[in-house]
């Protein structure tokens, strides 16, 4: 049984991670930093670590989805993200795709008789 838990939780895992593109360009359309993104995402259910977080912020700004900026003007420096024109727009085409991908899982997720 103990096999079956931990072969569910790596297929969990596998899952969110191929949803956290979507799910972290989505939350950008404001400027957030690192920390108040976790907040923000784990505050609407889904878990992700900021070993996880940071780099993906950073490749995404090396794709050129994202724009940067630091404020050094507060108690620590932060490095402000935010969505750019082409990260809007290639987070619609994304959205899209996810629409059309989970219409089809779940059709497929119907068992027929």
């Amino acid at each position: 049984m103990a096999d079956n838990k931990e072969l569910l939780e790596s297929l969990i895992l596998e899952l969110r991670r191929g949803t956290l593109i979507l799910t972290v360009l989505s939350q950008l359309y404001t400027q957030e930093y690192g920390y108040s993104l976790i907040q923000k995402i784990t505050g609407k259910g889904m878990n992700i670590d900021a070993g996880t977080l940071y780099p993906l912020l950073r490749r995404l700004e090396k794709q050129g989805l994202l724009d940067s900026s630091w404020d050094i003007y507060e108690n620590r420096p932060r490095r402000y993200y935010k969505l750019n024109q082409q990260g809007e727009e290639l987070l619609q085409q994304l959205t899209s795709e996810w629409n059309q991908l989970n219409q089809i899982i779940s059709q497929c997720l119907i068992r027929e008789e």
